[in-house]
């Protein structure tokens, strides 16, 4: 069993507090992370169609040896299939690949909003929602008016928004608009993909005060804030470190300081980008 805490979504489902990211994996390398993390106690694994590794995730959810309903697998519906009946058909394509009769959650990768398709995808995953083929359905990279429009035109909220979010790119006015609507929000590239926040003084100052690392500390960070880190490794031993973040707890000037940087964006504007 696990003992990672657990967040319940607007849907009733639960939903760990940390996971393994995984791409840029490939199928071999993703099937071996998630065997071992799962094996050392992860239950979140996010991958995505344009990840090109959902067969290895499966597989590794497969041969982890862990009871399918403890293990909650995302996946993500790529730019090129917003749709409704190519977002079904999409869907079909995800679960075939990692070998399931279900999937836990499924977001809309991105919204593009040029092509203005992503209602229809939502509708599209509603469905699947309804249809037992998905428990819980979300978004990845929204913005508050994304999500806005998808409750006035569906009646439905995400249940968790995947985003980037990490020291040097708080987020505070779109977590802030997550936790009023009760939507979890999930961080992509929690430790920076480019600023090595591992090597900053203020965190190394932290980490070194509570005798752990310090992307333990930053992970720590973001559970704090209620949300949901999905670090990427394929190292057993930097897995287990980074499961381990419940053990100590920052205070509130420690988070403040974690949080003090230049708010950058590394990724994509999801008001432009557009991945297909």
């Amino acid at each position: 069993m696990s003992n990672v805490p657990v967040h319940t979504l607007n849907d009733g489902t639960s939903f760990p507090a940390i996971g393994l990211g995984t791409w840029p994996l490939d199928d071999a390398d993703a099937e071996r992370a998630v065997t071992e993390a799962l094996r050392v106690g992860y239950r979140l694994v996010d991958t995505a169609t344009n990840y090109r590794n959902e067969a290895g995730v499966g597989l590794g959810v497969a041969r982890s040896e862990v009871p399918r309903e403890e293990v909650v697998v995302t996946t993500k519906l790529p730019g090129r299939h917003h749709g409704y009946e190519e977002t079904l058909a999409s869907f079909e394509e995800s679960r075939r690949r990692l070998g399931l009769d279900y999937v836990d959650l499924y977001l809309i990768h991105w919204p593009l909003p040029r092509v203005d398709k992503y209602v229809d995808s939502w509708r599209a995953m509603i469905k699947l929602r309804e249809d037992g083929l998905v428990r819980s359905i979300g978004v990845s990279n929204f913005t508050s008016e994304h999500i806005e429009r998808l409750e006035k035109e569906t009646g439905v909220l995400p249940s968790v928004n995947q985003i980037e979010l990490h020291p040097h790119f708080p987020q505070e006015e779109l977590r802030a608009f997550h936790a009023a609507k009760g939507i979890v929000t999930e961080s992509w590239s929690p430790l920076g993909r480019r600023a090595d926040l591992r090597d900053d003084p203020v965190v190394a100052g932290i980490a070194e005060a509570h005798g752990v690392t310090p992307g333990q500390v930053v992970l720590r960070w973001h559970t704090q804030l209620g949300a949901v880190p999905i670090p990427k490794s394929s190292d057993p031993g930097r897995q287990r470190a980074n499961l381990d973040v419940f053990g100590f707890e920052l205070d509130p000037d420690q988070l403040a300081a974690i949080a003090d940087r230049k708010h950058v964006r590394q990724g994509g504007d999801p008001e432009t980008h557009e991945e297909f």
